[in-house]
């Protein structure tokens, strides 16, 4: 059963808040993430604290991450009684995961915001260490983009920097009325499982990142036209890829193999 709480604040549209209130689908997410006595939870935007109230169900050390500054206290009251939860008032984008927990990495989970569902992954991909798996309510369109294989339409930047790092499966889709106020689109549940290391040879995360979107700031044109001031034809030659290749025909070890050539280049 759930805690008594105060009156619920009210869902801001600024912040992208759709509350999610179907019971079944919570269960679901919850028997999905398959939490362990011994691993530590961090929930991304628990709003209302529907999904919540069974973490905490759990008896898992929980965090609680709210930028709403009306949530946050009222969730800091809903849970005053379960010693094991702490509420952060704080933008997810700004999240210092190491300082959240300090001696092991956590299990991510939350219905994201919609408006930065993007930036906070890769946000996240920065702190990899720090995590031990992810589990997500997302928009459909963008569940599609993390699971794309290379030349698919929705195959893009996002795919590339996900996929390096984490391997992202689609577990179920989630309709518009299972949230309050329902959105205008489709919802997916998507888990994050991190790869033992990096797909491709070992490059630097800035780096890494820095080719990948100047290639798909213009996804159009050939690598040639795409990376030219950064990737000679040759040295693209060099790493096994052809220059007349289009950015999204890349995969994220391509990607990776391009990285590696320039540095060498750079080191030479």
């Amino acid at each position: 059963m759930a805690p008594e709480s105060p009156t619920l604040p009210r869902p801001r549209k600024r912040f992208g808040q759709h509350f999610l209130h179907d019971a079944g689908v919570i269960r679901r997410i919850v028997d999905s993430l398959n939490a362990q006595a011994d691993e530590v939870l961090c929930e991304i935007g628990p709003g209302q604290g529907a999904l919540s109230d069974h973490l905490v169900e759990l008896g898992n050390t929980l965090h609680l991450v709210e930028i709403d500054r009306d949530l946050a206290p009222f969730l800091g009251q809903r849970y005053v009684k379960h010693s094991q939860v702490q509420v952060h008032e704080q933008d997810a984008l700004a999240v210092n995961l190491a300082e959240l927990n300090p001696d092991q990495p956590l299990v991510m989970v939350g219905n994201l915001p919609y408006n930065i569902s993007s930036v906070l992954l890769i946000h996240l991909l920065s702190q990899r260490e720090k995590i031990c798996r992810m589990l997500f309510m997302l928009q459909k369109e963008v569940a599609q983009r993390l699971v794309a294989d290379p030349g698919a339409s929705e195959y893009g930047r996002l795919s590339v920097m996900v996929g390096r790092v984490f391997e992202p499966r689609i577990l179920f889709d989630v309709g518009p009325g299972a949230f309050t106020p329902p959105p205008k689109v489709r919802s997916s549940i998507v888990a994050l499982q991190p790869h033992r290391e990096p797909v491709g040879p070992s490059v630097r995360d800035d780096a890494f990142e820095a080719l990948v979107r100047q290639a798909f700031s213009q996804r159009r044109k050939t690598l040639r036209n795409s990376l030219k001031g950064i990737c000679s034809e040759a040295l693209i030659r060099q790493a096994g890829i052809d220059p007349a290749a289009r950015p999204q025909t890349l995969s994220a070890a391509d990607y990776a193999r391009l990285v590696a050539q320039q540095s060498l280049e750079a080191s030479s």
